[in-house]
């Protein structure tokens, strides 16, 4: 079975920087899945589903995540990634 890979962009919303809390939410989301998943800042990557990883990201509101997702299950992760971070909150 093939791996697939793929790749999106979404955007924080303006008020939610990812801090503790958005962060965890986020890095849970990630660890459902068995994919590789990386998240992209600004040319920095991180390990999707490592706290302190994410956190070092420094993405403030607004910021745009490039979410990648290596595996069997990587649309799969994408789309449920996309919609933890446009559904983050403070």
């Amino acid at each position: 079975m093939a791996q697939a890979s793929s790749e999106i962009q979404v955007a924080l919303p303006a008020t939610v920087a990812l801090h503790a809390r958005p962060a965890a939410n986020f890095v849970k989301t990630a660890m459902r899945f068995r994919s590789r998943v990386t998240v992209a800042v600004n040319g920095k990557l991180a390990d999707a589903k490592s706290i302190l990883a994410v956190l070092a990201l420094g993405a403030t509101g607004g910021t745009v995540l490039r979410l990648n997702a290596d595996g069997e299950d990587a649309p799969a992760a994408l789309d449920a990634l996309s919609a933890c971070v446009a559904g983050l909150t403070e």
